[in-house]
């Protein structure tokens, strides 16, 4: 595996990312919602601007729940198969490449965009947050921007994953949508009707560490349970044990979904 070759390619993903303006347009996306959420979140309840670091934190948790997975699946459904659909992937293997080193440079410089694009977005009001809370704001407001930059990867993978098990870019399109649907909204759902309908008996730490089977939902613990504030506000105080609340722990978790996904992808574009 060379690197030379891997970076080539990922400078190539990252320039047409940039030329055809999504890495501006994703920012934007960003910048406007982080915003208006972060400074009028408190509006039911009669305050306005930028109130504490948990509030804003807590407000925009579900922001990038809900978007940054989606922005990463739609980012990456098509990096394999879309080649392939036009003819150019054979073309690119017939060179001295291998398709270890195609694969993560094609992740490389998708991801590359997409974290630009992501702490671009968040940029305004990590200064907002310094301005008005000095440093102890801006450290805590650091590590939620890593902590989605990493929740962006981790569906990343997942996109590329699904673009080298699909044959076609309809059917990658329709995974990837499906996965957001799953991981986002139904997941958590599946897991509270198993609650219910066994009267809790299965509950506990079993269904606080079912939740690490989930992306979204470690990003949730990791931001979420590492501020008292907005541990309480969420009431995961008494569903995730303390245990899992060491960020070293989750950043691991995170980590390893981003891993695995690449791995059975490489295995999977090798066979």
């Amino acid at each position: 595996m060379e690197l030379t070759q891997i970076l080539t390619l990922a400078a190539k993903e990252f320039r047409d990312r940039i030329r055809n303006r999504w890495v501006l347009a994703v920012a934007l996306v960003f910048t406007v919602f982080s915003l208006v959420i972060a400074y009028f979140g408190g509006a039911q309840q009669g305050q306005l601007g930028l109130r504490s670091i948990e509030f804003t934190i807590a407000s925009l948790v579900s922001l990038v729940i809900y978007l940054i997975p989606l922005i990463a699946l739609l980012l990456g459904f098509d990096a394999v198969v879309g080649e392939r659909e036009r003819g150019s992937l054979d073309l690119l293997l017939s060179l001295p490449i291998t398709r270890l080193e195609l694969l993560l440079g094609k992740f490389l410089g998708l991801a590359a965009a997409l974290t630009l694009s992501t702490l671009a977005g968040f940029g305004l009001v990590a200064l907002l947050l310094f301005h008005q809370f000095s440093w102890p704001g801006l450290y805590h407001y650091i590590g939620f921007m890593i902590s989605s930059v990493l929740l962006g990867l981790a569906f990343l993978s997942l996109a590329v994953l699904m673009s080298v098990i699909a044959r076609e870019r309809t059917r990658a399109s329709g995974l990837a949508i499906a996965m957001w649907f799953f991981f986002v909204l139904v997941f958590d759902l599946l897991l509270l009707a198993a609650l219910v309908s066994t009267g809790g008996a299965y509950g506990g730490d079993a269904f606080a560490y079912m939740l690490l089977l989930n992306p979204a939902d470690v990003f949730r613990i990791l931001n979420v349970f590492a501020l008292e504030d907005v541990r309480t506000l969420y009431g995961l105080a008494s569903i995730v044990p303390p245990a899992l609340g060491k960020p070293w722990l989750m950043g691991s978790v995170m980590l390893a979904w981003i891993v695995v996904p690449l791995a059975l992808a490489r295995w999977r574009f090798k066979s």
